[in-house]
């Protein structure tokens, strides 16, 4: 029933290697309640950044700053930013001091489908969610999430379904990041048509 949500996941999922978690978080529910209501969808794409080493990461060379802050706390913190006019949305991973995270790219939707439109105004389902932009302003994330557990409401992750396949490529949109923009880091479920760019990849499972 669309209207009952699983439980949040445990803090014992976030703690798995990034690249692991970039591919556990395929199929999972991202939930975000509101006084709107509540709007929810299964991850679709996801991209890792490994901290201090990552060209494209916020981290890299260890840059700790207030908005990268939270990458260096427990991995399962909500790590939210703005790019251009975009609130973007991140899964911290890693240890502590380790900061390294996961970008949620793209959901398909599951509950609270009018709510999205609403938001969105899009003129089409596959429109609602289908970019790191798009989907935060669907489910109404936003920056006074920062620093929030995954583990809890108002945000969190819950169980969803194990994907058939996953592909995997280069992350999108890092062109300036040097030899970090041809690591094969972004992951997504293979043919989904909520993916936002189908680049070509290579199936690893």
């Amino acid at each position: 029933m669309k209207n009952h949500h699983p439980a949040p996941l445990p803090e014992k999922f976030f703690q798995q290697p990034t690249i692991e978690l970039a591919m556990a978080l395929l199929g999972c529910l991202l939930i975000k309640e509101t006084e709107e209501g509540i709007a929810s969808g299964f991850i679709v794409e996801t991209e890792a950044y490994i901290g201090p080493g990552d060209r494209a990461a916020h981290s890299f060379g260890n840059r700790r700053t207030k908005r990268t802050e939270v990458m260096f706390h427990e991995a399962g913190h909500v790590y939210t930013y703005t790019m251009h006019t975009h609130c973007l949305v991140n899964v911290v991973s890693g240890g502590i001091d380790e900061p390294e995270a996961v970008l949620i790219r793209a959901l398909e939707p599951y509950c609270g489908v009018d709510l999205m439109y609403k938001r969105r105004g899009a003129k089409n389902e596959r429109e609602l969610s289908n970019g790191p932009g798009k989907l935060t302003k669907a489910l109404g994330i936003g920056m006074e999430d920062y620093g929030r557990m995954f583990t809890n409401p108002p945000l969190y992750l819950a169980e969803g379904y194990r994907p058939a396949e996953i592909s995997r490529g280069p992350r999108i949109g890092i062109e300036n990041s040097g030899e970090a923009k041809d690591y094969p880091w972004r992951f997504w479920i293979t043919g989904n048509r909520f993916v936002s760019k189908n680049k070509q990849g290579i199936k690893i499972r």
